[in-house]
């Protein structure tokens, strides 16, 4: 009778798992990420900034709804709130880098190398966590406008379009700042690079009033802002005047800069 003797490495290699799809893992990966949601605190402080911002920025600067280019009968919470779902939409993607530079710096990746996972798994899952947390973020902007008086001549349809635009902002930024962490892997420096960034996109723009009461320096830099393009969308909607032409430049460039950034980060996760 003979015996056939299994080397190490075919039973290793029977043993190892098959590992799961790559819908499934995102699918699981995303439930994980949707647990720090049961934290109230963490709701609270994403909700804390951009309704202090709505708060503010609705009283300080009412005023410029008397200013040259403020589109007539339309009153400056009507017109704030399109700008403040895109801009609010930019600075949470900036939290997309930040968490996963946290991972990297932590070990978090580390341990899922080890896994018969996809690292693509974990940015997709990051980036649909973040999408769904800006979601909460953007409808409680919103529900929080009413109080001020928000009816926008656009009405629910327009809100709602106003509002898909700033995620579409959101989740293409989300991927930059991905991109960038996946190669930086400093949270410090995320934070920097993500300051440095978003504001001076967000102050020199069309956000928060016309670009013609902008200084003639900063007029030019508002026109051909990317940000700009999206502002001007979101509010053409919600104003019941639709800027067709920003509509198509800002969801244009929020997908190439989505699948750009992808593709950067789907290198630099790799790194050991």
């Amino acid at each position: 009778m003979t015996t056939t003797a299994t080397s190490p490495s075919t039973a290793a290699t029977r043993v190892r798992p098959a590992g799961s799809g790559v819908l499934t893992q995102v699918e699981v990966l995303t439930g994980r990420a949707l647990r720090r949601l049961r934290d109230p605190r963490l709701v609270a402080l994403s909700l804390l900034q951009p309704l202090i911002m709505l708060a503010l920025f609705s009283q300080v600067f009412r005023s410029i709804a008397n200013s040259p280019g403020f589109p007539s009968g339309a009153n400056y919470i009507d017109y704030l709130l399109p700008a403040i779902l895109v801009t609010t939409g930019s600075q949470s993607a900036v939290w997309s880098g930040a968490g996963l530079a946290t991972d990297l710096r932590n070990g978090a990746l580390a341990r899922f190398r080890t896994l018969p996972i996809s690292m693509m798994s974990l940015l997709v899952a990051r980036s649909l966590f973040d999408l769904l947390r800006n979601a909460i973020q953007l409808v409680a902007l919103v529900l929080a406008a009413l109080l001020f008086g928000y009816a926008p001549a656009g009405g629910v349809l327009g809100t709602a379009l106003a509002l898909l635009i700033g995620l579409s902002v959101g989740a293409g930024l989300s991927w930059v700042f991905i991109a960038l962490a996946s190669w930086v892997r400093n949270v410090e420096l995320m934070q920097m690079l993500g300051f440095m960034v978003i504001f001076p996109l967000m102050f020199a723009s069309s956000a928060f009033v016309p670009i013609a009461g902008l200084p003639p320096w900063m007029r030019v830099i508002a026109t051909i802002n990317p940000l700009s393009y999206a502002v001007d969308a979101a509010r053409g909607w919600a104003l019941a005047d639709p800027a067709l032409g920003a509509t198509v430049s800002a969801l244009l460039i929020s997908a190439v800069l989505l699948v750009g950034a992808a593709l950067v980060a789907s290198r630099g996760v790799r790194r050991p």
